[in-house]
């Protein structure tokens, strides 16, 4: 078995899309595109956004900056170019990063998902 796909749930699909496309370097495939869903092109796993339905996303709060949501049951690892340069412009964007006692830095995304980066092979 190998996992072929994940997908976060989101309040604002346009923000996300410009952070996941902006910042970590993913495509969006357009062909795939809906209003209420985008799925990024890239090797092995597929990565996509899905909105949140509206009625449920009224009631939904995310501070400014967000509160990392670290208790969630999955974290993400994208591999991109350079990691400082990532951390870099992520702390740049007020985003907090979480520096680990064992010496690793995660990053939270505009909506408080907590991630990691890894150097591209």
């Amino acid at each position: 078995m190998r996992l072929d796909g994940a997908m976060l749930f989101v309040k604002d699909l346009h923000r996300m899309t410009a952070f996941y496309r902006d910042v970590l370097g993913l495509e969006p495939i357009e062909e795939t595109r809906l209003e209420n869903w985008v799925e990024f092109r890239g090797d092995g796993v597929r990565f996509s956004l899905h909105a949140i339905p509206s009625a449920i996303a009224t009631g939904i709060r995310i501070d400014s900056p967000p509160r990392p949501r670290e208790q969630s049951s999955a974290k993400l690892t994208f591999a991109v170019q350079s990691v400082d340069a990532t951390l870099e412009k992520i702390e740049q964007m007020g985003l907090p990063l979480l520096r680990r006692p064992w010496g690793g830095t995660e990053a939270v995304d505009p909506e408080g998902n907590v991630f990691a980066v890894c150097a591209a092979q």
